[in-house]
């Protein structure tokens, strides 16, 4: 794929991480993405807001911003590995995998698996597995790709080459991954070999960056490697041509908007 054909979205985890310190809404989030140069945006279910029944209304308010909803993307307070929730996890997996059906090529990106009781963590892998097996079963059968955002933040069970190696081993094909540059740097993972290794499952990237002691950098700022990153996903067979940077730094949280606006610039500088 050629530089041209990549499309860059942006994540709202930007604003979301503020918590109670941003008072904004969907709409404010679209706004912002529009006006820092992003032809995309992946939302999640706490950032949906009043759109969140109205996916009408959301495909109207991205289309007059000039965007594209990339994907929807959600988790669940049982982490995906807890097997009496599997139920209700899947119950919310259809919810919103039939949001993200009324905008075409729209994925639904799944949170990382975490821990979140106790019990053996051979287990948590399976469970986890079956339920975004199922979930990817559900996805089918509404015409929308489902994958997998594995994560480092706290009692992530996908952090290092292994955990990948044990999850991945145990889903389905289909399944797709949402590789996060900054969470595979965090994992101590050489990011080039994790990348080659399930590349068929790669379906859009998470670009973010991380400083040598694993802190959240701006993009550009760290010793994420944009450009070999982007070389090695774009020929990916399933890699559907959207990048989306999401920023998790210091600088996001003094003004997200700004961030985002920057890290749009500095892919430009680099070509892309």
């Amino acid at each position: 794929m050629k530089n041209a054909e990549l499309q860059i979205g942006c994540q709202t985890f930007t604003w979301e991480m503020l918590g109670s310190g941003w008072g904004g809404g969907p709409d404010d989030l679209v706004r912002a993405i529009a006006d820092g140069g992003y032809a995309g945006i992946e939302i999640t279910d706490t950032m949906i807001g009043h759109y969140a029944l109205k996916p009408a209304d959301f495909a109207r308010a991205l289309t007059d911003a000039g965007l594209a909803l990339v994907s929807f993307a959600f988790g669940s307070a049982s982490g995906f590995t807890v097997a009496e929730k599997i139920a209700s996890d899947l119950d919310t997996a259809r919810r919103w995998i039939d949001f993200a059906a009324n905008f075409p090529g729209a994925l639904v990106s799944m949170g990382s698996a975490t821990v979140v009781s106790d019990g053996p963590r051979d287990e948590k892998f399976a469970i986890a597995a079956e339920c975004y097996n199922r979930a990817t079963e559900i996805g089918q059968s509404a015409g929308v790709t489902v994958a997998v955002h594995p994560s480092s933040h706290h009692n992530t069970l996908l952090f290092t080459r292994n955990d990948y190696d044990q999850l991945f081993a145990l889903l389905d094909p289909q399944v797709g991954w949402v590789p996060d540059t900054g969470h595979i740097l965090r994992g101590g993972q050489q990011i080039g070999d994790t990348l080659a290794a399930y590349r068929d499952r790669i379906r859009y990237v998470h670009l973010k960056d991380v400083d040598a002691g694993g802190i959240w950098a701006m993009l550009g700022e760290g010793v994420c490697d944009v450009p070999a990153v982007l070389s090695a996903v774009r020929d990916a067979p399933n890699f559907i041509g959207w990048i989306v940077v999401e920023e998790e730094s210091d600088h996001a949280a003094t003004d997200p908007a700004a961030a985002v606006r920057a890290n749009r610039e500095t892919l430009r500088r680099l070509g892309f």
